[in-house]
């Protein structure tokens, strides 16, 4: 019983964590993909 405690407090906080950050840079990737494609169009009709 300790020894799966301890693999999920070994493992269950960078788990945690990578989840959390991937969540973030999802919206920000999203946001950049928007961009591009703006700055694309924008440079077509240049």
């Amino acid at each position: 019983m300790e020894e799966i405690l301890s693999g999920i407090s070994n493992f269950g906080f960078p788990i945690i964590l990578s989840m959390y950050l991937l969540i973030r840079i999802e919206g920000k990737m999203d946001k950049l993909s928007e961009t591009i494609a703006k700055l694309s169009s924008a440079l077509e009709k240049f």
